[in-house]
């Protein structure tokens, strides 16, 4: 689902905007280098295995995802994306996902940007649950979502497949009461 209208991030020179088909080579150019993804679920081998998310973006289902570019105010470049999938309608909840360049990692900006869209997403959809879920080995993402006031839950084991092995997963959750 397109998001016409994102949320102010409060960080000096960082915005969201729509993602687009044309922010597909810079997204890949940090989805493709291995340090990147390797505490993540991703599995990407060239820059049309992003294709098949704008094909879900582009859908009015209330239940399709929704993927939002960070941009660098500074130069106008895509240095990350957020968010919401595993959305449901009747329990009013989702799953946040995200993503940043390595260049700007350890700064706080994934913080700032998923405490600011997991506010927005209380308001502008009505949930009352977005949780996280995080490869037991990825430390930075666990530290951004305890940073954005999510909670953790447990472990979910062997929760996804991680490049053909199951993985062990944590569960983190932040309800629109916390």
């Amino acid at each position: 689902m397109r998001i016409t209208k994102a949320p102010e991030v409060d960080y000096p020179g960082i915005s969201l905007r729509q993602l687009e088909r044309t922010d597909i080579p810079q997204w890949y150019a940090y989805l493709s280098k291995q340090h990147v993804v390797q505490h993540t679920s991703w599995n990407l081998s060239s820059e049309s295995d992003l294709l098949p998310m704008f094909d879900a973006i582009d859908s009015t289902l209330f239940t399709s995802i929704r993927r939002l570019a960070i941009i660098d105010g500074v130069n106008d470049n895509l240095i990350g994306t957020i968010g919401l999938h595993s959305i449901s309608e009747a329990n009013k909840s989702a799953e946040v996902a995200y993503d940043l360049a390595p260049e700007c990692w350890g700064k706080g900006i994934a913080s700032a940007v998923c405490s600011a869209f997991t506010q927005w997403a209380f308001l502008e959809y009505g949930f009352i649950r977005v949780q996280g879920t995080v490869l037991e080995t990825n430390l930075g993402s666990a530290k951004v979502l305890r940073n954005s006031g999510f909670q953790f839950e447990g472990r979910l084991r062997s929760f996804r497949i991680v490049r053909t092995k199951p993985g062990n997963f944590d569960m983190y959750a932040r309800l629109s009461t916390d």
